[in-house]
């Protein structure tokens, strides 16, 4: 018997798994699905990754389901249970909305359902935010049993979370996270792209990205205002005014997606290129994106003249990245800067595409052949970095985004290693600008959400910020004047510039001091009902949050970048001082066994225990980073930790001693 949902929004949360099953829904093909995955099970395997899906459910349940998981397990390579899918609209509602005896918990089922809004996930049928790969969970009984989980939870239990497995709600106390997250922490021999595929076909792990399997991502936005800095800064860096000047990259994901706009606010020409169509035009409706072109022929000559006219102009090309690099080389359009974003974290499974083989064709040369795809894959990026090669020779500023495409393309044997052997022969933008310039210094993408759901919350913490900001600016070094200022014009526009997908959100670039001033009007402000709660947060990719040798720590030079020290002591000290919920994951950004990444979230209710933990959270999350950066002899990283002394006379951090490099020459 299947069961007709009249129940309400409230009750289908509290509700869990249904005791009777929901009808069966249809495969909506208009929605932007995730490409199937490769076979990689064997018979036995299979038939225990139907067993693992299978104990969500009533075994008066398993004659009818396992029919229908096995075939999606052989049509999509994974048992995502889209019979589960909930029949109410996937967006972030107002707190007050939500089922529950906790409003820390009501605050993560909102981001929760923020990360599956239609308007933010890249793949939301398949539960996937964006990178490809980058799950809320793995199927929809665990999103339905989370749900149900966070409605009966009391501020004196903790969820906890294995790779978007709800195991259960456990005993804790007020002060102890709500929810604590692992995403894929396997061990550490077993942490190939392979080991991923059949631990996620398994059902047993998962991929959670950065911010999507720790509830955390507010859409392109939450990259735009790196992308912004870096683009800028990239600029600054080569002495060119953005007016007129051309960036090139690729990727127009969730993540991606993200550049085009950045773009037009560091005022230059962006030519990004994207082969998903949907996703393409999905940016382009959404107003990311000015314009959309499939000829690359049209393209040279929009581009020729944008240049010509110094427009702030971004457009979208549809088609290969390679297609454009290669042809602006032999039409000798210069390009000022150049990177790339696309998903090289997941090179064989929809990362990235081959140049001369349509999308559709690609897909299902993945499916069906995925070792020719692969094979395909790695000839384009040798033609990918060529073309690079050829832009650097006449003066194009390439830089990596930290998305691993050096990594793959040296691993596909592409030129891009330095004369060492050793190093490539392109930095990261980690290394050349945002460690240097921001990370060493504390700043770092510091993140909030309006539970209230309102915008003109939004727009009264925009203001707040923006004031903490201009009366810290009074004051500041000249050494953290810049960051500054760059974060008080983003906050200024940021209405304009119509950044919000999904929830009522903002990011902006702040130190500890300053996160800890904001944090502490925003509460003041709750406490006078002059808005509701707000959520904190922040991406990952930040200061202490995540130890990454290709991207994050790749300015650590002590030949420590390779340890993961950093990010586990930031989870640890964020949970016993106060976050709401704490995630760690392997392989966000880079890839499975290539990086570790820790993140939060805070929930401000306007008392005097949220004050008493945001100051001691936030300064612990960003001084931690600091204090790392600074024994590696970073001298930005040196200056702040000594003036985060000066200002907490309980930090006592140990300072190195700089070595002489003359006295190498005597010895």
């Amino acid at each position: 018997m299947q069961a007709i949902h009249t129940k309400s929004f409230k009750e289908q949360i509290s509700e869990g798994i249904p005791t009777e099953l929901p009808s069966l829904k249809p495969y909506e093909t208009e929605i932007n699905h995730a490409p199937k995955r490769k076979e990689i099970l064997s018979e036995e395997e299979k038939k225990l990754a139907l067993r693992n899906a299978l104990r969500y459910f009533e075994p008066k349940h398993h004659a009818t389901l396992l029919p229908e998981f096995k075939d999606e397990l052989e049509k999509y390579g994974r048992i995502y249970m889209y019979r589960l899918r909930p029949d109410y609209r996937m967006y972030a509602r107002p707190i007050s909305e939500y089922p529950g005896k906790s409003e820390q918990a009501k605050a993560i089922m909102l981001m929760i359902q923020n990360n599956l809004d239609y308007a933010v996930a890249q793949h939301p049928h398949e539960l996937i935010t964006y990178g490809g790969n980058g799950a809320v969970f793995q199927n929809w009984a665990q999103y339905r049993l989370t749900m149900k989980y966070l409605s009966e939870m009391t501020d004196e239990q903790t969820l906890v979370m294995y790779s978007g497995h709800p195991m259960g709600l456990f005993p804790s106390h007020k002060d102890a996270p709500r929810v604590v997250v692992t995403n894929g922490m396997v061990i550490p021999n077993y942490s190939k792209p392979d080991d991923w595929e059949k631990m996620n076909a398994l059902g047993v792990s998962q991929y959670g990205q950065m911010t999507a399997g720790s509830y955390m991502y507010i859409g392109p936005q939450g990259i735009v205002h790196g992308t912004t800095i870096t683009v800028l800064n990239g600029f600054r860096k080569i002495k060119k005014n953005p007016e007129g000047s051309l960036f090139v990259t690729s990727g127009l994901g969730g993540m991606s997606g993200a550049q085009p706009k950045a773009g037009n606010i560091a005022g230059c020409v962006t030519v990004c290129a994207e082969v998903n169509p949907k996703i393409t035009h999905i940016r382009h409706s959404q107003g990311w994106i000015n314009e959309v072109i499939e000829n690359v022929d049209e393209l040279v000559i929009r581009v020729r003249k944008a240049q010509a006219e110094k427009e702030v102009v971004s457009i979208a090309y549809l088609g290969n990245i390679v297609d454009v690099w290669e042809r602006f080389d032999a039409e000798n359009i210069h390009i000022d800067l150049g990177s790339d974003q696309t998903s090289l974290h997941n090179p064989w499974a929809g990362g990235y595409y081959p140049v001369g083989i349509s999308f559709e064709e690609s897909n299902e040369l993945m499916a069906n052949n995925p070792e020719l795809f692969k094979t395909k894959v790695k000839e384009t990026l040798v033609r990918h970095a060529a073309a690079v090669n050829k832009h650097t020779a006449k003066g194009t500023y390439f830089f990596d985004y930290g998305n691993a495409f050096l990594l793959e393309a040296s691993r596909a044997g592409a030129d891009v290693m330095a004369i060492d052997g050793i190093h490539f022969k392109y930095p990261s933008y980690v290394q050349d600008i945002m460690g240097p310039m921001c990370f060493d210094y504390g700043f770092g993408p510091f993140r909030w959400v309006c539970a209230s759901g309102k915008p003109e919350d939004l727009a009264k913490t925009d203001q707040i910020a923006c004031d903490v900001l201009e009366e810290m600016a009074k004051t500041a070094p000249i050494e953290i004047q810049q960051q500054m200022q760059d974060n008080i014009k983003w906050i200024k526009e940021a209405q304009k510039n119509k950044l919000v997908v999904g929830s009522q959100a903002r990011i902006l670039y702040a130190d500890a001091e300053g996160r800890m001033k904001i944090a502490e009007a925003f509460n003041k402000a709750i406490a006078k009902n002059e808005i509701g709660y707000v959520i904190l947060g922040r991406d990952h990719h930040d200061v202490s949050g995540t130890d990454s040798p290709y991207r994050e720590t790749s300015n650590i030079y002590d030949g420590s970048s390779f340890t993961a020290d950093m990010a586990i002591h930031n989870v640890i000290g964020d949970s016993f001082r106060g976050a709401t919920w704490v995630s760690i994951h392997n392989g966000g950004g880079v890839g499975w066994g290539e990086v570790i990444n820790g993140g939060f979230g805070m929930v401000l209710d306007g008392t005097e225990d949220s004050d008493r933990r945001l100051k001691s959270m936030l300064f612990w999350d960003v001084n931690n980073g600091i204090a790392r950066r600074n024994w590696a002899r970073n001298e930005g990283a040196i200056f702040a930790i000594k003036r985060a002394m000066e200002t907490q006379p309980l930090l006592k951090v140990t300072i190195p001693n700089v070595v002489d490099d003359e006295l190498f020459k005597m010895v």
